[in-house]
């Protein structure tokens, strides 16, 4: 079909009035991008100098920043689509949409990663802690967005979901600066429970890992079936808890064995009654 030349020369008006109106938006959307992108990058730079000067945890910084970041292009994008004349009703539900789809997909890692950044915002634990969650229990090696990983005293990585562990028991064992030791022995019933009891604290009494405040003590817990129960508690640093008490064991066997004092094995008395 030939256009005539009333035809063209009205498309040709129409295309000039529709480029006059264009153009100054394009213009003007370029002109904030730019100067947006600006804006954003020295936003994001500042903010993560802040938290990099407020020794923070990297993994939670590099998050921040990149949650600082996301929004912040996301609102540049939102005002280009303002400039350009993208109705933001519109605009809003497709993001709304997407958001949904999203989530609904992604529910597992979701519950992850707000488990993480409760993790990295209150810091139950950190790199480097001994804890016990989810039946594991190892040294915290790397917390990530998503998991925290963890070494066990067998040389094995545990990884465990951090949605897992923001919403369970989680045992520090490192938190606190000192620690109890916890001794149950075993004495045979003829035994003098004071002198047992002198020669346990003479042994932690010689130890300087152990602290003389509160002081070491032995109690009789229970009358066993085959021996006296004694509790021996003492308090040591953290990182001796367990040089403490294998020592202690060692120690508390030879003195016994040199004392005389009996360590019973079970034992069961049959009584035989003749008619």
């Amino acid at each position: 079909m030939e256009l005539s030349p009333e035809t063209i020369k009205t498309l040709l008006e129409q295309g000039i009035q529709l480029a006059y109106k264009i153009i100054p938006s394009l213009l003007y959307a370029l002109f904030f991008y730019f100067v947006g992108r600006f804006i954003v990058n020295k936003l994001v730079n500042g903010f993560s100098k802040v938290l990099n000067r407020r020794d923070a945890n990297p993994s939670l910084n590099t998050f921040l920043v990149g949650l600082v970041k996301a929004v912040l292009y996301v609102s540049l994008f939102i005002g280009i689509a303002t400039i350009l004349g993208v109705p933001m009703s519109s605009f809003l539900a497709i993001l709304g949409a997407a958001g949904l789809a999203i989530g609904l997909a992604l529910q597992g890692s979701l519950s992850n990663f707000a488990g993480g950044v409760l993790i990295l915002l209150f810091k139950p634990f950190k790199v480097g802690d001994v804890i016990e969650g989810q039946g594991r229990t190892g040294t915290v090696t790397k917390i990530d967005i998503l998991y925290t990983h963890l070494n066990t005293f067998d040389n094995k990585e545990v990884v465990i979901p951090n949605g897992n562990l923001a919403n369970s028991d989680v045992v520090n064992f490192s938190s606190q600066p000192t620690r109890r030791v916890d001794l149950k022995i075993g004495v045979a019933y003829h035994t003098d429970l004071k002198k047992a009891r002198e020669v346990i604290l003479a042994i932690f009494k010689n130890d300087n890992r152990v602290h003389a405040e509160p002081e070491p003590v032995v109690f009789l817990n229970n009358f066993g079936e085959s021996s006296l129960d004694l509790v021996v508690r003492a308090w040591t640093d953290t990182e001796n808890l367990w040089p403490v008490y294998f020592d202690s064991m060692e120690k508390i066997k030879a003195s016994f064995d040199s004392h005389d004092i009996e360590i019973p094995f079970p034992q069961r008395v049959v009584f035989t009654k003749k008619e």
